[in-house]
């Protein structure tokens, strides 16, 4: 669960820094998601409950390994 107001990198960042990723923070009622590598910039911000949603149609169009 995340920490409100906390932002928290992917699981998924991959080697070296870290920062080829990207953040979320639990901003109740909404979560928040943005660029590790430019974090003053534009964040893209959904309610809650469409989060499951959107990670879910974006694991549906990765590519096979």
């Amino acid at each position: 669960m995340l920490t409100p107001g906390t932002w928290q990198k992917s699981s998924f960042s991959g080697g070296g820094q870290g920062d080829a990723c990207v953040e979320v923070a639990h901003t109740h009622p909404h979560i928040s998601i943005r660029d590790s590598k430019a974090p003053t910039r534009a964040t893209l911000t959904f309610p809650a409950t469409a989060f499951v949603p959107f990670i879910e149609a974006l694991k549906a169009c990765r590519p096979a390994e």
